[in-house]
């Protein structure tokens, strides 16, 4: 069996504007270094083979503070386990968006990545993980949108109509040629007084 852990990456400033990021490459705010330590001290409570991460700022930054608490040397960069790409969507509010295309911008094109690109991007970076890593424990870090859409191709009975919060834990198993979610969308670490997993 193979085991991943997907996490989501630490809070950035757009994060609390509520800006779209899509692709934008925004690096982790105050807050976002502070969860991300909260969760490589969970994380440190286990043993782990390898870390991979998107190569945009703030899921790699994320990934070197967990890196560096488990004594990995190495963080495997991975494009394709970048956001989905948001085209104009980028940079802009609710608010702006609506202003500028209307209450239904959500329907319109905009150059958008559609759920179905990020969902095959982000199978085939597991994939070659899992070749990689067989019976091995190996940490994700990437970002909400592309995880969830990755999630419900590889594991299509999971609700993930919530969407993840930064540094949340999802894991997610690999035996007999298929994927359990075991655990989604956990952020017990950035609540010390409750424990944690």
């Amino acid at each position: 069996m193979t085991q991943i852990a997907l996490i989501r990456h630490g809070s950035t400033a757009w994060n609390k504007e509520k800006r779209s990021q899509g692709q934008t490459d925004n690096p982790l705010d105050q807050e976002g270094r502070e969860q991300a330590a909260l969760l490589a001290a969970r994380l440190a409570e286990e043993s782990w083979d390898a870390i991979y991460a998107s190569d945009l700022e703030r899921a790699s930054e994320t990934a070197r503070v967990i890196a560096d608490r488990l004594g990995i040397q190495e963080i495997h960069l991975d494009s394709r386990l970048r956001e989905m790409g948001g085209g104009q969507v980028e940079g802009t509010t609710e608010e702006e968006r609506i202003a500028k295309w209307g209450a239904d911008w959500g329907s319109l094109d905009l150059g958008k990545e559609h759920p179905d690109a990020g969902a095959s991007r982000g199978k085939a970076a597991l994939e070659d993980i899992l070749r990689q890593h067989p019976d091995g424990r190996v940490i994700v870090v990437s970002h909400g949108a592309v995880l969830r859409n990755t999630l419900r191709s590889l594991v299509p009975e999971l609700d993930i109509s919530v969407k993840l919060g930064n540094t949340s834990i999802t894991r997610v198993n690999h035996q007999d040629q298929a994927w359990q979610c075991e655990l989604y969308n956990c952020s017990l670490h950035l609540e010390p007084e409750k424990g944690t997993l």
